[in-house]
């Protein structure tokens, strides 16, 4: 028996330092500076840590590290969502408007039918954006519908802001504060936040262009759920085993994030090829892969690129973070790798 397990740990560690120089090769082939990846399969947790914070720096890598986790932060706000729906607290299919007033869309009819489900569904009708939501102006804008609500599957950002102003008004808490309460303090996310903070000065990864320059270290003083989610793949990974397992949420409510609500038809465009292996669910994406039914999202903001997918049949996941335009470059091959070969329909889906 012993020596079986010491035979196991060997192939682990070999199979390990083979992964560790296949990433690095990867990374170099992509001019991506710096990664965080944590694959889970079963009780196994796998967490590698490559590059630098900069790539004009000698500072490197760690478990510890800051990442701009991007939309991959709307996950957690739909987490946060269903989590106060299975306290009484909120009505999936209640208008936003009966709750509050959201005045960037004041005296629009198509305004009255918005509910949370369309939010989390990405069918409001609403673009991504009205406006760079980093600009001064935007908070502010005029949000016009591209389309009618309910009517097809247009991704939008500008939906998640609205909720979250929306679960803001109906709780009296800011977004911080009820995903501390509701998903980070409950999960142990200890190096997770929507805005900026202090502990997070000396090991922030600095994002880079699709040349490899460096651009900034966002410090966000406004939390979004949209975009501004700031945390590590170890903290993030707790979140995904979360999702996987359903824990926190009631049984049919934990369903919901693995049952296609709509299949994903984008408003406007024409099917692509792998539209018919993609659906949406509420809150993340749905694939239909060649080693079984996946829940998955992606996250971009430009300079930092992020990527999960979950296969609960096989008790399995892979998470990676970059701080790097070319990130999502890398998803297919990771997948490959840690997964194993195979069509993963996902990382196509986005491209076409």
């Amino acid at each position: 028996m012993k020596l079986l397990l010491l035979l196991s740990l060997l192939l682990f560690s070999l199979t390990a330092a083979a992964q560790q120089t296949e990433l690095a090769a990867l990374l170099a082939q992509h001019n991506v500076p710096g990664l965080q990846l944590v694959h889970t399969k079963g009780s196994r947790v796998t967490t590698y840590n490559l590059g630098h914070l900069r790539q004009d720096s000698a500072a490197a890598v760690t478990a510890e590290t800051v990442f701009q986790a991007a939309s991959l932060g709307k996950v957690v706000l739909a987490y946060l969502t269903l989590r106060l729906h299975d306290q009484g607290r909120l009505d999936l299919d209640r208008p936003l408007l009966s709750y509050a007033p959201y005045p960037r869309v004041q005296g629009q009819p198509h305004a009255a039918r918005v509910t949370a489900r369309m939010v989390l569904t990405h069918t409001t009708g609403l673009p991504n954006w009205a406006d760079n939501p980093l600009g001064p102006a935007w908070a502010a804008s005029p949000l016009a519908f591209r389309f009618a609500p309910d009517s097809c599957w247009n991704y939008s950002g500008e939906g998640f802001v609205w909720l979250q102003q929306t679960l803001e008004h109906l709780t009296g808490e800011p977004l911080e504060a009820l995903a501390q309460q509701e998903v980070f303090g409950p999960l142990k996310m200890d190096r997770s936040s929507f805005r900026w903070q202090p502990r997070f000065v000396g090991n922030a990864a600095c994002g880079h262009d699709k040349s490899g320059q460096p651009t900034e270290v966002r410090r966000f003083t406004e939390p979004y759920a949209a975009y501004s989610l700031l945390t590590t793949a170890p903290d993030y990974n707790r979140f995904l085993q979360a999702l996987r397992s359903g824990r926190g949420l009631k049984k049919s409510t934990a369903q919901l994030l693995a049952t296609p609500a709509n299949p994903a038809d984008r408003c406007g465009r024409p099917p692509g090829l792998a539209d018919p292996f993609v659906a949406w669910a509420t809150g993340l994406g749905l694939a239909t892969t060649s080693t079984g039914p996946a829940l998955w999202h992606w996250g971009d903001n430009g300079d930092f690129k992020g990527f999960f997918m979950v296969l609960p049949g096989r008790r399995e996941s892979l998470l990676f973070f970059t701080n790097s335009a070319n990130g999502l470059q890398l998803t297919n091959d990771l997948l490959r790798l840690f997964v194993g070969p195979g069509e993963y329909r996902a990382s196509q889906w986005l491209t076409e």
